[in-house]
């Protein structure tokens, strides 16, 4: 899920759908939960259980349409067209089993997500087939649109309130208890007895309803950032701040330049929390890909920052060191993170198309499935009185529900991140809903379940896996030390997760666990600098000729090097921007990046050209690079190696005239 979570109202499970009598062809393949594949045709189409598959027109091998009811009961005409694509395993033989990833969100597609799961599950490929399908309402499944939320410049409870409005009696049936349906019927048109389901962030909601609906379907359940769909003061999201605040004073205590300052990396931040909320400003900021953005800097803004870990690395990197700058007068570090957090908290693509991500669906999710602070049977008008009731009565009883933020500022950041005040406008939903109920009020189903947290995740914490873990009886909690959100997929910090989720898929058990605590911590910015002189010297080594002045401009460099990397690896592949300054391009290389860097400025004075190879998360970072300064001009090579606790950065090379042989933490 790119937000936070999404909790369920407990109700009755449905009655299991029984198995219909299968063919005979698919008798063995029932045994192991893999469906029954026929030779492909000369016409280009599969045969698999009792659906007939194409060639598909993405990446994909094959793909199918199964065609669901819109409304179950019928009394809401309409059908959707189920997406779905499957990956036949490639090693001779039948299948060990079939794998199913879905998707965060709600609103993403998740075979848009495809080239994540199939890295995940690259290494079980050969024995398992892999079934990847777009929930109803995203995707290829007829993704939703409703304009007032797609096109608008940011999303406004009245633009909400207009989408479930336009889909009047269809804003129901794309819960993600249908959704689940959808599921099932694709497997049981494949032939599919049992498979291994994999779900990250709110595909972990997905998931979970989807165990309580069609247990039988399971062979093993992984949550990869989880929440529980139920618990007390649920609709406050009671995890939420305190999972925040730990982020950053967890990475401040274990990174060298912050650590060391005393206090805690909330401390650090506070005097620029009181600054933004005495003074708010009009402002404007270059994002790391050269956008500029106009916004008022507040303690709102600074809450999407931290509560929005979006960008997630650099949002933790950064704003201690930041809010300290900003306090001693250099503002251009944290404006850029406002910037950044502010696009990067937008679920939606730059052109705004429904099918990468609907804005629609995920409101009808969010509006229908989970309780809210306000009762969604009133009308809208009724309802917003409640809403102002709950907050004054919040305000008075638990003041400090989302500290160090009040309640309002925490109310500023965007509806879909802030959450409580997001379906205020959304027509009154009925009592009857079919959406409703999605969870049980007996036991979770005994099904072998895996939880994976990231130790440093706000968006779905700790304490949020172990209460998922908590309802199911054969559920195994994992933590990821220093890890994120979602951290089993190839952005994740570490292989870790994704090794411990192939091993619980293939044999029902995860086996050594100790690469959980072995992940290192984030290389924080020790601190911003408007001039190298600012900055603690590397350390010379043997040979070196250059002075504490000229070490300080090695400092600077590594630090304008890695400012560039974050953004590559934030932004992906393109043009980015400096700090205070110049450009680079990146260009995927496996999985890290190629920059070329022009004039780049992270200090005032210090200009880096050249080039860095960056591996992604294990492997060394070389760099070449030109440096001019007003009085300093040469060149550099540096090395280091990341995934690696404390790594040293080692930089020769020579500027002024000197030789340079020094060394410094990786920056």
């Amino acid at each position: 899920m790119h937000k936070g979570t999404v909790p369920v109202i407990p109700g009755t499970l449905p009655a299991v759908h029984r198995h219909v009598c299968f063919p005979p062809l698919l008798l063995v393949a029932l045994c192991t939960g893999s469906a029954a594949l026929a030779a492909p045709a000369a016409t280009g189409h599969l045969r698999v259980g009792g659906l007939t598959l194409e060639r598909c027109q993405t990446p994909a091998p094959w793909c199918g349409r199964l065609e669901r009811a819109l409304d179950p009961s019928g009394a809401v005409p309409g059908h959707v067209r189920v997406y779905f694509e499957y990956y036949p395993h490639s090693a001779p033989g039948a299948a060990a089993g079939t794998l199913v990833a879905t998707e965060g969100g709600p609103g993403y597609p998740a075979t848009e997500s495809r080239a994540e799961y199939l890295a995940l599950f690259a290494p079980l490929r050969g024995r398992y087939d892999v079934v990847i399908m777009d929930n109803r309402g995203t995707g290829r499944s007829g993704a939703l649109d409703c304009p007032a939320l797609q096109q608008a410049p940011a999303l406004t409870e009245a633009g909400i309130g207009a989408c479930g409005a336009a889909l009047g009696p269809a804003a129901p049936l794309y819960s993600t208890a249908l959704a689940a349906d959808d599921l099932a019927a694709v497997l049981e048109g494949l032939g599919i007895a049992q498979v291994g389901l994999y779900g990250d962030s709110y595909g972990t909601y997905f998931s979970q309803v989807f165990a309580l609906r069609h247990p039988q379907r399971l062979r093993a359940l992984v949550l990869d950032g989880a929440y529980p769909l139920e618990g007390p003061d649920y609709p406050w999201y009671p995890h939420y701040a305190p999972a925040m605040r730990d982020k950053f004073n967890l990475a401040c205590a274990r990174a060298p330049g912050c650590g060391t300052l005393g206090g805690s990396s909330l401390e650090h931040i506070a005097p620029a929390l009181a600054a933004l909320r005495a003074r708010p400003f009009k402002a404007e900021a270059r994002r790391g890909d050269g956008t500029l953005v106009g916004f008022t800097a507040d303690a709102g803004q600074l809450a999407t920052v931290m509560f929005g870990s979006a960008p997630a690395y650099a949002t933790l990197r950064e704003t201690d060191a930041a809010a300290r700058a900003f306090q001693a007068g250099d503002q251009a570090p944290l404006l850029r993170l406002m910037a950044e957090a502010l696009s990067a908290t937008d679920s939606r693509d730059p052109t705004h198309a429904p099918a990468q991500f609907s804005a629609g669906l995920a409101a009808a999710v969010f509006c229908q499935d989970p309780p809210q602070i306000f009762d969604m049977t009133l009308d809208p008008g009724r309802r917003a009185a409640t809403r102002d009731a709950a907050l004054a009565q919040r305000r008075a009883r638990a003041p400090d529900t989302y500290a160090p933020f009040t309640i309002d500022e925490y109310r500023r950041m965007p509806l879909d991140y802030a959450f409580i005040d997001e379906c205020v406008a959304w027509p009154a939903v009925r009592a009857d809903s079919p959406a409703k109920p999605l969870v049980p009020a007996g036991a979770y189903p005994p099904v072998p379940v895996l939880v994976v947290s990231g130790e440093l995740d706000d968006m779905t914490s700790v304490a949020d896996g172990a209460a998922a873990a908590a309802r199911f009886p054969r559920a195994h909690h994992v933590v990821i030390a220093n890890g994120l959100h979602v951290n089993a997929l190839p952005h994740a910090r570490s292989e870790c997760g994704a090794v411990l989720v192939r091993r619980f898929m293939a044999g029902l058990d995860t086996g050594d666990e100790s690469c959980a605590a072995a992940v290192p911590p984030l290389r924080l910015v020790p601190q911003f600098a408007r001039h190298a002189s600012e900055l603690s010297a590397a350390q010379a080594l043997a040979g070196n000729e250059a002075p504490a002045e000229a070490r300080r401009v090695v400092t600077a460099a590594l630090l304008t090097v890695e400012d560039a990397i974050v953004r590559a690896r934030e932004n992906g592949a393109g043009k980015g921007a400096g700090l205070r300054g110049g450009s680079f391009t990146a260009t995927s290389v496996g999985g890290g990046y190629h920059l070329a860097l022009r004039k780049l400025r992270w200090t005032e004075e210090l200009s880096v050209s050249g080039r860095v190879d960056w591996p992604g998360r294990t492997g060394e970072v070389r760099a070449l690079l030109e440096l001019d300064t007003s009085r300093l001009h040469g060149k550099l090579e540096a090395r280091w190696t990341e995934g690696v606790a404390r790594a040293p950065a080692l930089v020769h090379g020579s500027l002024g005239g000197r030789t340079v042989a020094a060394e410094a933490l990786a920056p």
